[in-house]
Order: structure tokens, then sequence, then C-alpha cells
């Protein structure tokens, strides 16, 4: 069974930056495709950003220039800089994984909260 945990949310000011750590049970080559959503409150939970395991990585259009994914395959592990936050980035922002086989992953989610 895969699992992923993400880490790395917290309360930030306008402006500044986090970086969430996504870290998977096995490897992160065994992924078709991994990618970050995000849920604000009262709101329906949103893709952020897709990596599939090969072609261009895809970004919201409110995110880009922003933030930014990266992978460390030796660590199991998908990162999401987030810079210049703004307060409607504020949400729970979750880890997901696909194979391909057709089943998929979720984590649990780590809370994002930017203040004015």
């Amino acid at each position: 069974q895969v699992q992923l945990v993400e880490s790395g949310g917290g309360l930030v000011q306008a402006g500044e930056s986090l970086r969430l750590s996504c870290v998977a049970s096995g490897s992160i080559f065994s992924f078709n495709a991994m990618a970050w959503y995000r849920q604000a409150p009262g709101k329906e939970r949103e893709l952020v950003v897709h990596i599939p395991s090969s072609g261009m990585i895809n970004y919201i259009y409110s995110v880009k220039g922003r933030f930014t994914i990266t992978r460390d395959n030796a660590k199991n592990t998908v990162y999401l800089h987030m810079n210049s936050l703004k307060p409607e980035d504020t949400g729970v922002y979750y880890c997901y994984a696909a194979k391909r086989d057709g089943s998929d992953y979720w984590g649990r989610g780590t809370q994002v909260t930017v203040s004015s």
C-alpha cells in the first residue's frame, strides 16, 4: 500500500515562502504522474501543479512564476516551493500520485495559511 505524507505547511505572512514536501513510501519512479492539489475553505479541491513521469510540468495560472515543483528520486520525495505567497494561496495542500495501472493515492494534506 502506497503512502504519501506531506509536511512543511504553516502560517506565514503574505510575500513569504514555504516549501512543502511529499514523501512516498515507495519509489516515485513507480508513479506515472504526481501532483499537488489544494482546497481552500468552502471551495472545491483544485489542481495546483502536475508533474508527469515524462513531459511538461503544468502549473495553474495563478501560481506560475511563484511556485516550483521539484523531485528528489533518491529520497522518494516531491517538493513544492512556494514563493511570494498570497492570502488566496491559503488552504490544505494535498499530494497525489497515480500509477500506470490506474491506481491513485492521496496524502492527508498539510495546512498552509497566508495572512495579509
